[in-house]
Order: structure tokens, then sequence, then C-alpha cells
């Protein structure tokens, strides 16, 4: 995982595969989540940087030139998107294999609002959710029966990414087991080894002073 420090947000989206939430930020400070991807799969992540304004007590809209540096690694630590998009906008990237991919939001400059306080309003659609159906109908100029048809087989198709996703998962977390359950047995079996060589030699030294004492 990011071996730099950062402050993790991990939250689950199974059900219905999207999230909508805001925090706040401050300048410097960088904000992470965690999202459970099936490989070949489209994520959408929209979002919109507000400003706090003393005077009010609350947030207004960011300024033109305010802006926030996303970054999206792979499970395996790869970095897959890394650019600086402006204070509000949709930003999309397809997952190629599955697992936990880390979705990281920071400012890419602290002298916009000098040290003032963002929030961050961010809404993840992942799948089909990530499909925006009403402009594919009217490039493509499905009927409404057609716009249906692609709906459900977008719908059965994310089924099967997620049910290959879950077998994924129980086939990493019976390996795991497996590796956990042999390293107990050896290093119970190496235990027992030591034991039973520490005690035949003590019986050997046990044996040979009392012979030097005469004792038997």
């Amino acid at each position: 995982m990011l071996r730099h420090s950062c402050a993790f947000l991990i939250f689950l989206c199974i059900f219905e595969y999207g999230t909508g939430l805001y925090f706040h930020i401050a300048e410097t400070e960088r904000k992470c989540f965690i999202e459970e991807i099936p490989d070949e799969t489209t994520v959408l992540v929209n979002y919109k940087v507000e400003l706090y304004d003393p005077r009010t007590g609350g947030f207004a809209p960011s300024s033109a030139g305010m802006g926030m540096h996303v970054e999206v690694r792979d499970p395996d630590d790869k970095m897959i998107l890394s650019r600086v998009y402006s204070s509000e906008g949709k930003i999309s990237f397809t997952s190629h294999v599955p697992g936990e991919h880390v979705i990281c939001l920071y400012s890419n400059s602290s002298s916009w609002f000098s040290g003032a306080q963002l929030r961050v309003h961010l809404d993840i659609q992942v799948g089909e959710h990530a499909i925006d159906y009403a402009n594919t109908a009217q490039k493509e100029k499905f009927t409404e029966l057609q716009m249906r048809i692609r709906q459900l087989l977008d719908h059965v198709e994310q089924i099967t990414k997620e049910q290959n996703y879950q077998r994924y998962r129980e086939e990493r977390f019976r390996q795991t087991s497996e590796s956990t359950h042999r390293r107990v047995f050896w290093w119970s079996f190496a235990q027992s080894v030591i034991l039973l060589i520490m005690g035949a030699w003590q019986m050997r030294h046990l044996k040979s002073f009392f012979e030097a004492k005469k004792l038997v």
C-alpha cells in the first residue's frame, strides 16, 4: 500500500456500487479512499470543492483557479491516474486487476486559500452506475426498449464481474489460510523438536553429573 502518510477513509459500496459523501480538507492534507473493484470495471468519480467563508461561517463555491490533485493506485500499488483537475468535475478510469483501489485527493497548491478549510463533495459510481444511459441513448439513437435491454445486459455483466471477484477473494482467503496453517504447523513442529533436544541434553547432563558425583 501507500508508504507515505495519508488519512484513510474506508467505505464500502457493495450493495449499490455508489457512494456520496463530503469531507473537509486543509492545505497539504491528503484524503484517500479504498474502493473494492472487480476487474475491467468502469469507475466514475464526481467531485465539487467549496471554500470556507469566514464572514458567513459557511462554505461557498471555490474560485476558478482552485483545483485538486487526484491519484488512483491499483492493488499492486501501480499508479493508473495522476493529474490536477479543476475545482469541480468528473474523473473516470477503468480497473484492470481486481481488488482494493486507492483514490487520493489533495490540493495542488497551498497559496490559493491561505490555510482555509475546503469542503469536498464526492460521489463514486462503480460499474453500470457509472454509465450515463440518457447520453448513450441520445448518441446511439436507442429506443426506450433497446435502452432497457442495454441496461439489463450491463447489469448482468456487472453481476458476473462481482461474482468472479468474490471467487477471487475466496481463493485469496483460502491461500492465506493454508499458508497460515502451514506456518503454524511447522512452528509447532520446530518447538517440539527443540523441546525434545533440550530434554535429551538435560538428561545427559544430569547423568554425567550423577556419574561424576558417583551417585549412580
